[in-house]
């Protein structure tokens, strides 16, 4: 009888770029100080894309080589690339399918997921089953969003937050129980009201009117969102240890989508685990949107272990949330 086949993951990339946006940079640009940042929400900088026709797809390749020179293959090796992004190069092609040509994934079929916070998790549930599905050997997850191509930089609930970024993962087959183990991931149309970008799509497409109104940018009613954020990842990730009858003792790390420290900060008490074991980069990247998650990944990868419980956990506009459970398959 064969062993079941897990998803692990055998490599993480990352990339943001060299372009520095600080608190005090924006208190130039809006009404707005540095300490009031950072006491609400973690970040001190962010990183910017810069550069004119520069899109996602140019923070997603580097993460992706990055992933490929570690694990020593070639991108005609990847079987399936997944990008998770809101902010696509366009609306089609998917901006997937862009980076497999500027990475040379030739054998690759690809697409993007659209699920704003949460897409990377969205994406790895979804690579990780056709890994599970025993037809494909090596799928590439990546979440990368240039979030200043939505950001009103004039509106200053909005533009402290996010930053550009992008992170990837490299899935394989696995017989000895590492890997991807569970996900519970949500939905909830009605909080559309609440996060959004208002035209652009088929609803409201893109006209003198929508450009001259500001409705092509990034649209947060700040409160809604915090509380829903807060409720969300706290109560489904500990959903998911009760699930696998695991407690805040049995995780070596929370990786959690870097919105809001504050929000961090309530998922990880809900989960009984004290501040060493949570990763934490907001303050140096703010918000990359799908990037956050496996920037984490990145920054820490020397840090874990082989057998390490990891749970991801994020919350996104839509409403999309959910959680991850990873068993940490390789030493750095």
């Amino acid at each position: 009888m064969s062993k079941k086949i897990t998803a692990a993951i055998t490599a993480v990339g990352g990339y943001v770029p060299e372009d520095k946006l600080t608190n005090f940079d924006l208190e130039k640009m809006v009404d707005t100080n540095d300490e009031w940042i950072r006491t609400r929400t973690g970040i001190e900088e962010r990183r910017i894309l810069k550069g004119d026709g520069k899109a996602t797809s140019d923070l997603a390749a580097p993460a992706v080589k990055e992933l490929c020179k570690k694990r020593a293959i070639d991108p005609a090796e990847i079987d399936c690339l997944i990008v998770a992004t809101v902010t696509p190069d366009m609306v089609f092609p998917a901006t997937a399918n862009i980076v497999c040509d500027k990475i040379g994934a030739k054998n690759a079929w690809s697409f993007d997921v659209g699920a704003a916070c949460s897409g990377f998790l969205y994406s790895l549930t979804l690579g990780s089953s056709l890994i599970e599905s025993g037809r494909y050997k090596k799928v590439v997850v990546c979440g990368a969003d240039k979030m200043s191509a939505i950001v009103d930089y004039s509106d200053r609930a909005t533009c402290i937050i996010f930053g550009d970024g992008a992170g990837a993962v490299l899935l394989e087959p696995n017989e000895e129980g590492n890997g991807v183990l569970d996900s519970i991931l949500r939905s909830d149309g009605s909080g559309c009201q609440y996060l959004h970008m208002k035209a652009g799509g088929s609803a409201r497409p893109a006209s003198v009117e929508t450009v001259m109104a500001k409705e092509h940018y990034v649209y947060q009613d700040g409160q809604p969102v915090f509380k829903f954020a807060v409720k969300g990842m706290a109560d489904i990730s500990a959903e998911l240890l009760e699930k696998n009858n695991l407690t805040g003792n049995d995780v070596a790390w929370l990786v959690p989508h870097q919105a809001n420290l504050r929000i961090i900060d309530a998922t990880a008490n809900r989960m009984g685990l004290p501040r060493e074991k949570v990763m934490i980069n907001i303050n140096k990247y703010g918000n990359t949107t799908a990037g956050t998650i496996p920037l984490c990944l990145w920054d820490w990868e020397k840090q874990l272990k082989k057998g390490d419980n990891l749970v991801l956990a994020a919350f996104g506009g839509g409403f999309t949330w959910g959680a991850t459970l990873i068993k940490w398959a390789y030493n750095s």
